[in-house]
């Protein structure tokens, strides 16, 4: 895989400091990002906004569909910090870290809030899904 697009919430305070941090370590290009929240922004085939909302998404060069931690595994590995998710590869641990992602994932303006990142960009929202 040597191409990635990222598909995030631009109203997440956690998931713009990640694009931010994935940006910073992208000195081969490799990654593009996608804001779902963006207007105008229409998901990638098989993918529903619903479903982009619950987790994040990647797309590979190929077309295939990354979803949730195997979206960050790819991610990581392609800007070579591969070594940060070595835990993701796990087979025995990946229910307990898919699972903990997805309540993050849920969860992401509410812990935004708690560790000092506005909850959602320009006052969208409060603690609040804006796209569901």
């Amino acid at each position: 895989m040597d191409k990635l697009t990222l598909y995030y919430d631009g109203h997440c305070g956690i998931c713009r400091a990640e694009v931010a941090r994935l940006s910073g370590w992208d000195r081969a290009h490799r990654l593009e990002f996608a804001d779902i929240a963006a207007p105008g922004f229409v998901p990638p085939a098989g993918a529903s906004m619903k479903a982009l909302d619950t987790e994040m998404h990647a797309q590979t060069a190929e077309g295939r569909l990354l979803v949730g931690i195997d979206s960050l595994l790819a991610a990581y590995t392609l800007v070579g910090r591969g070594w940060m998710v070595a835990p993701l590869r796990v087979r025995l641990l990946r229910p307990a870290f898919a699972a903990l992602y997805r309540g993050l994932a849920r969860n992401r303006y509410r812990i935004s809030g708690w560790l000092g990142r506005p909850g959602c960009a320009d006052g969208v929202c409060a603690y609040k899904h804006p796209l569901r």
